[in-house]
């Protein structure tokens, strides 16, 4: 079987990308697609910020796998910390993270595996991931590159950005409307698992154009959707600065 990694790595080189230097013209379309969003300015004075997260996990033939209903509050000044609290089988659960350490209570009982917590970090990680973009992708270590122009699976034309590394993933690739330059979406590899994340709809919250909805979909070595592996739903959104 082809590794899904070398596989995209192909087609990437295959794309098409013209003679400027591909990490600056990365970086312009990051910053229309920032400013499209609201704006760095805009962002950066959000001290904390709070939402609701629903999220439906999907199994191959369709049925659920499982539901969570998560409030979300991410405080991002002097420095990232948060909290996600949700209900699960008449049971609540609190995870926090205070910049040195990942707590987590189910009920009055509190969890202390180290290799449970630290995936819980990542989770914690990839929410905060999710809702900051674009702005955190120059956030990221690997230099951004831009790879052209792309027709993705639903037929929708999209100007790419590759970064190495981005969000936990091995491989990251963000989809960008060529007019608006709002992000459409972002492809990424973690493992073997090869997945697309379609962002379908936005909120706007105090000048900003946050998250509303997206879905993920796990593709197979070639590309093509293999099924529908999660549904995301975020509003109640609260700011404050």
């Amino acid at each position: 079987m082809k590794s899904p990694l070398n596989h995209w790595l192909l087609l990437l080189v295959l794309l098409f990308s013209c003679g400027k230097n591909p990490e600056k013209q990365a970086r312009e379309l990051v910053g229309r697609s920032i400013a499209a969003h609201g704006g760095a300015e805009a962002w950066e004075e959000i001290t904390t910020l709070k939402f609701r997260k629903k999220t439906r996990l999907l199994a191959e033939d369709g049925t659920v796998e499982s539901e969570l209903d998560q409030r979300v509050e991410i405080r991002m000044k002097p420095y990232l910390e948060g909290k996600i609290t949700w209900e699960k089988d008449s049971m609540t659960h609190v995870l926090t993270w205070d910049r040195q350490q990942m707590r987590y209570f189910m009920g009055e009982n509190e969890i202390r595996n180290l290799g449970f917590l630290a995936s819980k970090r990542k989770e914690f990680d990839a929410a905060f991931f999710e809702v900051s973009q674009p702005w955190g992708i120059l956030d990221e270590l690997s230099a951004p590159r831009y790879e052209g122009l792309l027709t993705l699976e639903n037929g929708r034309e999209a100007e790419v950005v590759q970064l190495d590394s981005a969000g936990g993933a091995e491989l990251s690739l963000f989809y960008f409307d060529p007019k608006s330059a709002v992000m459409i979406g972002r492809q990424l590899i973690q493992g073997n698992s090869l997945m697309l994340i379609y962002y379908l709809g936005y909120a706007e919250v105090e000048g900003l154009k946050l998250q509303a909805q997206s879905e993920s979909w796990e593709l197979d070595e070639d590309g093509k959707k293999r099924f529908l592996r999660a549904e995301f739903l975020y509003s109640e959104y609260e700011v404050v600065k």
